[in-house]
């Protein structure tokens, strides 16, 4: 055994490597769980006492000797042509690496949050899954409103069967919270998803994305809120966009209106877009009801507010003339790509 034990150390003295392969076979062959080094200790225990520390002590040196012989060669090989260290010419250009894109739903929404934090409002988050307090009851939806049916929301049946959860309809339930948790003044947006249990198609999906707005203060009229969305539709969509505010009917609002926009494609002449009227509509608004600041322990003689609602995905098919709603949810790279550099 002894005599192997020479041979081996003779090989390795004598090994002299070409390329890194050559010496990763030479690590395996001797350093390796199942290389020689493991096989030489396996046969300690079979190796008469009275030579085993002789025996041992050939082994140790050939050990040492092939992992100082590994040890040279790798740093040897890491400094010259074989290692691609030394070689480099670092004054050729790189690799040119493809820049990432932001989702254009997050272009938007980001660019409404900072329209709305320039004149003030701060923004709040609230949690997707909602009790139906916070997503119903405290804005004043009747028990019967055909909101509350299964063929609208999405509910979730608790293992304790008590309470009604479901996922959220809309961003309102974040305002809720932030009436309860905080006095007025009261200047905030709350974007986030929602969920409604609807068919996908290209223009309704079973999710998709709300920023809804929120201000209550003393002395807060129907004119301040023309005035923020008028503010906000031209820094959206350029300072030649005219709104015009509808009659309409929400549940947490009095009075409510629908907001149209100018046709931002054909500029208000008429398209199949607008459906040739001219006007598009992008969000719902009205004063909030007094019932809903009540609910919310909010003196609603003392002050007034109002609240608007706009769906992300509408606002960023406008202004990037996007026809199909599922594009933003097939995470295609070739819908992706576009909005490469896009702010």
């Amino acid at each position: 055994m002894q005599d192997k034990i020479k041979e081996y150390l003779q090989e390795v003295e004598q090994f002299s490597p070409a390329a890194k392969a050559q010496l990763e076979d030479f690590r395996i062959r001797f350093l390796s769980k199942k290389g020689v080094m493991a096989e030489l200790f396996s046969h300690m225990k079979d190796i008469d006492p009275a030579l085993r520390k002789d025996f041992g002590q050939l082994v140790n040196e050939l050990k040492e000797k092939a992992e100082e012989k590994v040890n040279a060669f790798k740093d040897a090989f890491e400094n010259s042509g074989d290692g691609a260290k030394k070689d480099i010419d670092y004054s050729l250009p790189g690799e040119q690496m493809e820049l990432g894109s932001q989702h254009p739903i997050n272009i938007v929404r980001n660019r409404i949050n900072q329209i709305f934090q320039r004149i003030g409002f701060n923004v709040s988050y609230g949690p997707e899954i909602e009790d139906d307090w916070h997503n119903f009851s405290a804005l004043n939806f009747p028990p019967d409103h055909p909101a509350r049916d299964m063929q609208d929301t999405f509910f979730i049946e608790k293992h304790d069967g008590t309470g009604d959860i479901a996922l959220r309809t809309h961003t309102s339930s974040v305002q809720v919270r932030v009436m309860e948790s905080q006095p007025p003044p009261i200047r905030t947006i709350c974007p986030g998803r929602v969920y409604r249990n609807e068919a996908i198609s290209a223009r309704a999906h079973c999710f998709f994305h709300q920023v809804e707005g929120l201000y209550i203060d003393e002395g807060v009229s129907f004119a301040d809120l023309k005035q923020t969305l008028l503010y906000f539709a031209r820094e959206m969509f350029g300072e030649d966009t005219q709104i015009r505010l509808r009659p309409s009917y929400f549940p947490f609002t009095e009075p409510s209106a629908e907001m149209d926009i100018s046709c931002t494609i054909c500029k208000g002449k008429g398209c199949n877009v607008c459906k040739y009227t001219g006007w598009v509509e992008i969000l719902g608004c009205g004063m909030v009801d007094p019932a809903v600041m009540d609910l919310c322990k909010i003196d609603s003689k003392r002050y007034s507010g109002y609240a608007f609602g706009m769906g992300i995905e509408r606002i960023t098919m406008l202004k990037y003339s996007i026809k199909d709603l599922r594009l933003f949810s097939e995470n295609d790279y070739r819908f992706l790509k576009q909005f490469s550099g896009v702010i």
